[in-house]
């Protein structure tokens, strides 16, 4: 039977709508609103309704710059602590049986982002995959990945990683409702970019998350982005610094300072944090013990991670991009890396720097930040995972001639445009004014052939190999995509003996 815009879920009516071939249902709610005392705090079941309620627009934002919020010239998208929702993009043409599902995590360092930018749609892979594709909201910021639970007490719980927990909450209710969309709850695939697919390999490693997805795909996930109790600590005191509170006030500023004050200290704690610490996110999830016993790079490594196939790669050129348009948390600099790696034994970073032979001139040091904070991480992971389940690892190299002109090549999230199927949008015509076009259309067609059959199969097309650590053969997206047997030897050999950089 085709599917009807009207759909029954576990918590209550949804009424849709129907434009061109998909039937689109926005705004779900996945959990309570996380406002008043449930702020800071895990997120809660949703109260069932009564009635169809409308998901027709989009759900507030979350919390953060209003910059990023754009969605056209001088149209932004509403912000709310009111943001645990969710998306669902299905095809109107009836199946037979059910559909695999895509799951989306947006990207934007645990500090900016939304599911309703336009490039996150999801159209193209809907019509040529035949699939059922979820995007959601996560909270942000300090209002998702600061941890102030060492400011509990019986009166007051503050709960951690709460963003992780919004990731988990929305799974779970793929589990319960995903069906009545046509969606397969038994084949879910989680995909993200930059923090995005930081949450990937960080629900891999989270041992409530096991059963709630069956592929993974890691795009730039910088994995190394999950640290300790102590640093989480210190941060949270520095961040409630910012608020005017010191550890007895503490609970109450937390509580009662309005969400556009929340932001002021977020952005000031951001500084402070990424002035002492280069190369961290400030915003990340955390080792509590509780949620999450093991940062991902230790799970990879011990082989603790969930046993379900995994695509994980990265850019050519992750870090041109913020060399191009700035981020203070880039060690950019000699003086930022050698900090970055102050507790390194000299002979170890000397030779690392080694490995790169233009050392100390800008690329040189774009390519030793976008290693390390990318492609390292990426490959451990591979390595890692590739011992209890199938992987896959890539670098996407396909660059226009515009990205060549700006200095920038296959920067970090550039691959958005083909995995997305952008190519032929106003968004992606942007990048190929200068030409480009036509191969853009064809790393399109290519790597979403791969995504797609992964999401269905488990497996990419049979022209990509399985990777491991002794040969490590890695798809390159290119003008004419192949396979090479361990790519940039010399780089990866630089940097054998580091167990991360934090």
């Amino acid at each position: 039977m085709p599917l009807n815009t009207e759909i029954e879920t576990a918590e209550g009516w949804l009424r849709g709508r129907q434009y061109r071939e998909f039937l689109s249902w926005r705004g779900i709610p996945f959990a309570k609103p996380p406002m008043g005392q449930l702020r800071f705090r895990a997120p809660q079941p949703v109260t069932p309704w009564a009635g169809a309620r409308d998901a027709l627009r989009w759900g507030f934002a979350p919390p953060q710059m209003k910059l990023a919020t754009m969605q056209g010239v001088g149209k932004y998208q509403a912000m709310s602590e009111d943001c645990l929702t969710l998306n669902v993009l299905a095809p109107a043409e009836p199946s037979s049986k059910p559909r695999p599902v895509m799951f989306y995590i947006h990207g934007g360092g645990y500090l900016l982002g939304s599911s309703a930018t336009l490039v996150y749609g999801g159209q193209s892979l809907v019509e040529r995959g035949d699939v059922v594709y979820v995007s959601l909201n996560y909270r942000l910021g300090a209002l998702g990945y600061l941890d102030f639970s060492q400011f509990s007490s019986h009166q007051r719980q503050f709960d951690s990683n709460l963003g992780l927990r919004d990731q988990i909450a929305a799974l779970e209710w793929v589990q319960r409702n995903i069906a009545a969309f046509g969606g397969d709850p038994e084949n879910v695939t989680i995909f993200g970019e930059s923090a995005g697919g930081n949450s990937v390999v960080t629900l891999l490693s989270t041992p409530s998350a096991k059963g709630l997805f069956h592929q993974a795909i890691a795009q730039s996930a910088n994995a190394g982005v999950c640290y300790g109790k102590e640093r989480a600590d210190k941060w949270a005191r520095i961040f409630t610094d910012h608020l005017g509170a010191d550890s007895e006030h503490a609970v109450e500023a937390l509580e009662d300072t309005s969400v556009h004050k929340l932001g002021k200290a977020g952005l000031e704690f951001m500084r402070d944090a990424l002035q002492a610490d280069p190369g961290t996110l400030g915003y990340a999830p955390v080792v509590d013990g509780d949620l999450l016993p093991l940062a991902p790079l230790d799970a990879f490594a011990a082989g603790t991670t969930h046993k379900v196939p995994l695509i994980i790669g990265t850019n050519d050129r992750e870090a041109a991009l913020f060399t191009r348009f700035g981020d203070d948390g880039m060690p950019l600099s000699v003086d930022s890396i050698n900090k970055m790696f102050a507790n390194t034994q000299p002979e170890l970073l000397a030779h690392m720097i080694g490995g790169y032979s233009r050392y100390p001139d800008k690329r040189a040091l774009e390519d030793i930040c976008g290693d390390a904070m990318f492609w390292k991480p990426s490959i451990d992971c591979a390595a890692g995972h590739s011992a209890v389940a199938p992987t896959y690892s890539y670098r996407y190299d396909y660059s226009t001639r515009l990205l060549d002109v700006l200095g920038m090549g296959a920067t970090h999230a550039t691959e958005l445009i083909p995995v997305f199927g952008l190519a032929d949008t106003t968004f992606g015509k942007a990048f190929t004014t200068l030409g480009g076009q036509r191969g853009m259309r064809g790393v399109s067609h290519r790597m979403q052939s791969h995504w797609l059959g992964f999401a269905r199969d488990g497996k990419p097309m049979s022209t990509w190999p399985q990777y491991n650590p002794h040969d490590r053969l890695t798809m390159i997206f290119k003008d004419h995509d192949k396979v090479v047997k361990d790519p940039r030897p010399h780089r990866r050999l630089a940097w054998e003996g580091f167990r991360g950089y934090r």
